[in-house]
Order: structure tokens, then sequence, then C-alpha cells
């Protein structure tokens, strides 16, 4: 039998038997949609984080104490480490020591809330430089001004605080000269930062309160290390010549001679880029392989339903055969039937899976209130057609085989 007359026959079988052909392929429909749902958030959460990165600059550089995370134990090492000091900022500030340096601040994080006459918020606390958080973020306060380097050096009890920070403690009443309350310090504020929301997917600016490092560590913290230094090389060209003085500076200071005993470790945004589009990767793969588990699911409800129908044709099957039909052409029959399943199955998943992914960016992109960028990835579609075809085939297969070697003598019997 010629394949266009299989092709016809099965198109109306399964016309004719619709309810039982959509309930055959929905574990192929729901494995399609979500793995392209999955692969486009991942490649969009993957997109926007790597924008962000390279918006810092090729000239961006971070310091961390404790050795490079390669597991739990060395994570922690990380969390407890006191090895980056002030003497650490201010042999790296000597351009004899590290010449292609052009700026260098650290950081600090305060765990935390801030309060202001019987109102409290717990908001992101930052010890940092306001000129950092210009340069990078091009954000200047709507309201007052930065504190400056001199409030710095003094340990000035000074503060910026965001929009929601301000509306939270203050309503509509002024709050620039009033002083909120850090733990058990009082800060004045100088300025406020206007609406913008996420400016990164760390960072929302409403919610933020930035105050000098100094005053952080000594005040809020009580401590006399850095959890972070960060440092802009003069160009990108320059950087790896800076990442080797630093490294050799920072040796010489802790008394480091084998480069394995480093009690400290930089990452370039090069670094940060790989190591970003390393994690999303893994996990994106992780996500996708879970929610293949569906496909075969899926792939074993069409053999449960092709072994059904070899049953309820095989009167059907001893006929052909009676008549001259060969056991590849009932084989082939019964593929095509499996294989349309899958495939109008994949078909739906996909664009399901386009129409999720598209509605799931425009949802996030308001919530997140981010740049957030509807990705579809063509390989992902063309592999997810693919695998449904595959499925069609492997999961096909053993009930083709089983109609084409029945008897058409005991099949023209069966009742």
């Amino acid at each position: 039998m010629k394949i266009k007359y299989s092709l016809k026959t099965v198109l109306i079988g399964l016309k004719t038997n619709k309810a039982r052909s959509f309930l055959t392929i929905l574990g192929i429909v729901i494995g399609i949609t979500s793995i392209i749902l999955i692969m486009s958030i991942g490649q969009s959460a993957e997109s926007l984080i790597l924008n962000e990165v390279k918006s810092l600059g090729g000239n961006f550089v971070q310091i961390n104490p404790g050795k490079e995370v390669k597991g739990p134990q060395d994570m922690a090492d990380t969390l407890f480490n006191d090895s980056l000091k002030e003497r650490d900022i201010k042999a790296l500030k000597n351009k004899n020591n590290v010449p292609d340096l052009e700026e260098i601040t650290p950081s600090l994080m305060v765990p935390g809330s801030v309060s202001y006459k019987g109102e409290t918020y717990k908001p992101t606390i930052l010890g940092w430089t306001a000129d950092w958080m210009a340069k990078l973020y091009n954000i200047y306060p709507g309201e007052g001004e930065y504190f400056t380097e001199e409030d710095i050096k003094s340990l000035a009890a000074v503060a910026v605080i965001g929009a929601k920070v301000k509306e939270d403690l203050f309503g509509t009443a002024d709050a620039l000269g009033e002083k909120i309350k850090i733990k058990d310090k009082y800060f004045k504020v100088v300025a406020i930062f206007p609406a913008k929301g996420q400016v990164s997917s760390f960072m929302d600016i409403d919610k933020f309160v930035l105050i000098p490092y100094t005053t952080a560590q000594k005040y809020l913290l009580g401590i006399d290390y850095y959890q972070e230094i960060h440092v802009m090389a003069k160009n990108e060209e320059s950087v790896p010549n800076m990442v080797e003085d630093i490294k050799l500076t920072l040796r010489d200071l802790h008394n480091i001679d084998d480069p394995e005993d480093d009690d400290f470790h930089i990452t370039t945004s090069e670094e940060m880029i790989e190591t970003i589009s390393l994690i999303t990767g893994i996990l994106t793969v992780l996500l996708t392989s879970v929610a293949a588990i569906s496909l075969v699911v899926g792939g074993v409800g069409i053999m449960n339903i092709m072994l059904v129908a070899v049953t309820e044709k095989t009167w059907e099957i001893g006929l052909r055969k009676a008549i001259g039909a060969r056991g590849k052409d009932i084989m082939v029959h019964f593929l095509i039937e499996s294989i349309i399943l899958t495939i109008v199955g994949g078909l739906i998943g996909v664009g399901l899976g386009i129409g999720l992914s598209y509605l799931a960016s425009l949802v996030l992109a308001k919530q997140l209130s981010q740049n957030w960028q509807f990705v579809i990835s063509f390989p992902s579609i063309l592999l997810g057609l693919g695998v449904a075809g595959s499925i069609g085939i492997i999961f096909g297969l053993y009930p083709a085989k089983k109609a084409s070697k029945k008897s058409p003598i005991e099949a023209l019997r069966y009742e």
C-alpha cells in the first residue's frame, strides 16, 4: 500500500476519535511547552544579567577575601575571611605597585533595618562611595547631594535613601536633614535617590540606603576588614596587567609565596560573564531535563494507545493482509499514526511554549521593572519537534511491529 493511502486512512481514524487523539498527545504537548518555556526564560535571564555585567565595563574588577569558591568549604572561608583591610587599599592605591589602577573602593553590606519616629523599614544597606553609584549606574540624587570623600574620611553619619524608604518612613513629609536610626546610630539624610526601581537584577534603588563605608565598618559592623573591594582599570586593555600587579601586591602584604595559598580571589568582568553563562546554562539544562520527563510519560501514553488501537483493529489487519497487504505495510501504517500524533503534539506544544514565554516576559518585565527581553531559540523549537518525532518512532515501533506480525487467519477470527 502506498504511503499516501496509509496517511489518508490514519487521518480519517484520528478525526473519528478526536478526544482520544487529544488525550494521547497531551503529555507531548506539556513536555514541549515546558521545554520551550524554560529555555526561553533561561536565555532571557542570562541575557539580562550579562548585559548588566557588561554595562559595568570591561575594566571593572572585583576582589573578594578567601580562596576562589569551588565548593562549600571555600564558600564558608570566603564569608568569614578577614584578609582584605585598609592597608591593602593603601597599597593598591600606590601607583608604584599598581600603575594601571584608576579607582578603588571597598564595599560592605549591613544587615538590619532603619527607623524614624516609630516607623521601621528593612532596606538594602550598603557601605560604599557615592562616586561609584554615579559612575557605575549613572544615578544622581533627586533631592540633596551625595556625601563627599571628606565625609568618608571623617566617618560621617550621613545617608542617601531610596524613594521607597523615604515614603515608608516619612510619607509626604520632607526627609532631607532628618535623622534615621540604623541599629543604635543616627544618620542624617543628605540626599534622596529618584524613583527608579530595579536598576539591576540585584539592586532596587528605591529600597536602598547608601552610607560611607568607613562609618558602616566602624560603627555598624564593628570590623576592621572589607567584604569586597571594587577596582577600575584605566582601560579594558590594561586589566590583565593590573590583575597581576594586584596579586603580587597582596601576596607581598600577606606574606604569601605560593599562589595556591592566596587568601583572596579576583574576578574580572569577563570571568563574571563566563561564570554567569555557565551557571545559567547548567540550570537551564537541569530544568529542561526535568521537563523532558513528561515527554517520556507522553511517549508511554502513545505506546499504550497504539497497543489499544492494534487490538481494536485486529480484524481490519487480518482483512488487509488477506487481500495482499504485507507486514511492512501494516507496520508503516501504525508508525505513521504514531508519528503524526507526536508531531501534532509537538506543534501545539511549540505554539503554547512561544505564547506562554511571551506572556512570561511581559509579566517579568513589569514585576522586575527591568528590560526583560523576549527570547526564543530556534534550535529549541527544532529540538522540541525533533524529540517529538523521535518519540513517535521509538514508542510507536513496538505496537507497529506487533501489528505487522499478526496472522491474517487468526486476525480474521478475532472478535
